[in-house]
């Protein structure tokens, strides 16, 4: 009899470590790795930039925390064998509460006001239910890690953690906005074009973000419409009638980009024209300016404008040679006439790929895997 109440014994202590070693595990993973820039975010809003979220430091704090949580969960509750990774449901609805980052800066978290107590009193039911089935848990050998009582507290955290991920923010462009905002406040603009660099998902804020990033290395007119662009050409800017907007950037990174803080201005296009009319302008206003113009697709205004900025040669960025060719091709007087041997059968060779597929959506495929990251396929296809 002294064996088998040592053996139960140890069955609870191996049940309990795996549960927690699992809980651990998950929660740094999720911190660390997954939610570290949303959480910085977060916190720079919510203190308004008085103080900086450190990604290893608040993981390790918050761990501590929902640790403590879950020990006085388990004082009160006393789940020990089978559904003991129930006491773990608290600090998990923590977890992914605090996560829940794009829902609390846009909303307040106003589906928390309902979602929190429904959550706690499905919780209290499954709570009273297991302790009903206490009596009967008399499994006969239940220490080891492949005992029944183990992997049914396994598959309790795992549904759990399933529903942190669900309930939390995993919104791709949302994460990519903040890792790229973080990137460039460490002025690391390799790493803000790297993030979400193989996704066709973006949004206005983020194809802003690039656009900085790319300014500020001169490659704006070159890369651009490398990554999928969203928006009007209004959006490369944070102005009061762009639907771009800033996480934690402050706007003045980008107008001195431009050249000077902008006073009683209200639109791009009115505070480019005051930069250069000031000659306060930086070069990064004629790339701001033209590929503003190519992606509210007006070509005929880039032809006529191009010519301030830059000569009509190779030199020219890849951008705008594509442009350049496209608007020689489409008008049937152009203001400029831009010849370029192997952009003039690049092109040709578009118009082939086109007519081979009168399907849109398959004409669309094909010339994707050619020609996507060209400002031509952005002209045809692009949103």
């Amino acid at each position: 009899m002294k064996y088998h109440l040592t053996d139960k014994k140890n069955g609870t202590i191996v049940t309990q470590t795996v549960c927690a070693v699992l809980f651990t595990v998950f929660s740094f993973l999720w911190l660390y790795w997954f939610q570290a820039d949303v959480l910085y975010v977060a916190q720079h809003v919510l203190s308004r930039g008085h103080t900086h979220y450190n990604r290893l430091v608040g993981a390790l704090l918050i761990i501590g925390v929902l640790m403590l949580l879950q020990q006085i969960v388990m004082a009160v509750v006393r789940l020990r064998r089978r559904t003991h990774a129930l006491t773990y449901f608290p600090s998990m609805l923590v977890l992914a509460y605090i996560t829940d980052v794009e829902q609390a800066l846009q909303h307040g978290f106003s589906r928390w006001t309902w979602l929190l107590p429904v959550l706690l009193v499905l919780w209290g039911g499954m709570v009273w239910l297991a302790k009903q089935m206490m009596p009967f848990d008399v499994e006969k050998q239940p220490t080891g890690l492949l005992s029944r009582r183990v992997w049914i507290n396994t598959l309790l955290m795992a549904l759990m953690m399933l529903g942190v991920a669900a309930l939390a923010n995993t919104h791709a462009v949302f994460h990519f906005r903040a890792h790229a905002e973080v990137a460039l406040l460490h002025n690391d603009f390799d790493e803000a074009l790297r993030v979400g660099r193989r996704s066709h998902e973006t949004d206005a804020s983020l194809t802003m973000l690039r656009a900085y990033a790319l300014a500020r290395q001169g490659l704006m007119g070159e890369r651009l419409f490398e990554y999928p662009v969203v928006g009007k050409g209004k959006d490369l800017m944070p102005f009061a009638d762009s639907s771009s907007k800033l996480l934690v950037m402050k706007a003045d990174s980008l107008y001195r980009c431009c050249g000077a803080m902008p006073v009683g201005v209200k639109t791009a296009k009115r505070y480019f024209y005051l930069l250069e009319k000031d000659s306060l302008a930086t070069k990064a206003v004629a790339d701001y300016r033209l590929c503003g113009m190519l992606i509210d697709r007006k070509i005929d205004e880039f032809a006529r404008t191009i010519t301030r900025y830059y000569g009509i040669g190779d030199a020219l960025p890849r951008h705008y040679r594509e442009a350049l060719t496209l608007y020689t091709h489409l008008r049937s007087q152009p203001v400029a006439v831009y010849k370029h041997a192997v952009l003039d059968e690049d092109w040709a060779d578009m118009q082939k790929l086109k007519s081979k597929y009168p399907d849109e959506k398959e004409r669309k495929n094909r010339v994707a895997e050619r020609y996507f990251g060209s400002y031509w396929y952005y002209y045809f296809y692009g949103k």
